[in-house]
């Protein structure tokens, strides 16, 4: 049987909600459901009405990021009906996410228990250059497409891969600038970019 051809796609602001799940976290950390400050900011630090931890409260907070909170962040709205588009279309979906290998597992975990087409998901950790820490992934996987919400993780990707961004949250954004030129299309959601992409 033939293989499917490949998209590859982020997940924190694609596939699944990271800012409920910080939310959720914060709660989680301290007994408190955060209040919205700014529903259309892009840092969850400005989403929520919550306070710069100080070095005591920090490492409570960073506790409450583990197993239970990668297994079980809720879905974008028509993220999962996008994936599912894309797949009955034809497509092999694989989950590319700046995350510690220790996590890779329970990433899969929260997005096959929602019921997402993806049965792979590679971690690649996240780390500051010029050079995106998902493209070494990118370059073994050869996908046709790469879809991710941060303009930076396409820096350094080959060439021929068609690189569409999500434009969420415009407050704060990083996606502004000069680096959209990394980006071959914009979209708003992955359902825009599922549109865009079975109408070729």
């Amino acid at each position: 049987m033939a293989s499917r051809p490949l998209i590859a796609l982020d997940c924190d602001g694609v596939l699944l909600d990271f800012q409920l799940g910080y939310a959720s976290a914060w709660e989680r950390a301290f007994g408190m459901r955060p209040t919205d400050r700014d529903p259309h900011a892009y840092w969850p630090i400005d989403r929520w009405a919550v306070d710069r931890l100080t070095p005591e409260r920090r490492p409570i907070f960073r506790a409450a990021f583990d197993e239970h909170f990668w297994t079980t962040m809720p879905p974008i709205d028509g993220a999962l009906d996008a994936c599912h588009r894309l797949h009955d279309a034809g497509f092999e979906l694989i989950c590319v996410s700046a995350l510690d290998l220790e996590f890779e597992a329970a990433r899969l975990r929260n997005l096959r228990n929602l019921g997402f087409p993806i049965e792979r998901v590679i971690a690649t950790g996240n780390h500051e250059g010029e050079r995106s820490p998902k493209a070494d992934a990118i370059e073994m996987l050869n996908p046709l497409a790469f879809v991710d919400d941060y303009i930076l993780y396409m820096r350094g990707l080959p060439a021929h891969v068609h690189t569409a961004l999500v434009l969420r949250a415009p407050n704060g954004s990083p996606n502004v600038g000069p680096d959209l030129k990394w980006a071959k299309s914009t979209h708003k959601d992955l359902a825009g970019f599922a549109d865009h992409w079975l109408s070729r």
